[in-house]
């Protein structure tokens, strides 16, 4: 895997990335919100991956990116009406977590469920679908969850900017996107909601 900056969000550029996803390797690419270290969120070793390039202690969980409705049913054993309706009315970014992923077993298919290590102690996960044209491009066409976690040193203030991203980051990343890119990026973190199966609600971050 060549780690390039790619100076454009055309199909070989998209294709680029996903060779590098499906090879298990870590993207650092602007998503609707910042700039975010991602990989195949069913892969655990990549996982483990991002989770050594940040530094950050293993037992905390990942947000995920997902293109639609569909592919978030992939990952969550049960989308909560309340849910449904957030990501309807909602016009900003926003990332719900929900309280049972679906997690890899030692028989699941490859990509069929989420890698253990992504998913919060209690069994919960956070997802968001973006309104991005790179990331929707990149996750429908990959066709698995991605993930999302800001592109820092665990501790450190994340980046609202591409030129923030501390250099080690760029140096350990496999492939990184255009700067250009970030132009479609609110430069803020989204808001993170809790859901219930009840319908409860609770806001972690606005």
């Amino acid at each position: 895997m060549n780690k390039h900056i790619d100076k454009s969000i055309d199909r070989e550029a998209v294709n680029t990335a996903i060779e590098v996803l499906k090879a298990g390797g870590v993207i650092l690419y602007p998503t609707d919100t910042i700039w975010g270290i991602g990989c195949d969120a069913t892969n655990s070793e990549a996982v483990a991956k991002v989770l050594s390039i940040k530094h950050r202690d293993d037992s905390k969980s990942l947000i995920m990116l997902v293109s639609d409705i569909d592919m978030l049913a992939r990952y969550v054993k049960e989308i909560p009406d309340i849910a449904l309706d957030l990501i309807e009315v909602n016009d900003s970014p926003m990332s719900i977590i929900y309280p049972e992923a679906i997690v890899a077993k030692d028989s699941s298919p490859a990509g069929s469920a989420l890698a253990p290590n992504v998913v919060s102690e209690d069994g919960s996960v956070g997802i968001r679908i973006p309104d991005n044209a790179f990331c929707k491009a990149l996750i429908s066409r990959f066709g698995r969850a991605i993930v999302s976690t800001s592109a820092n040193i665990s501790g450190s203030k994340a980046p609202t900017n591409y030129s923030e991203i501390q250099e080690e980051i760029i140096k350990s990343v496999d492939w990184v996107a255009d700067p250009s890119l970030e132009s479609s990026s609110t430069g803020k973190a989204s808001q993170i909601i809790k859901v219930g199966l009840r319908g409860e609600i609770a806001i972690i971050r606005g």
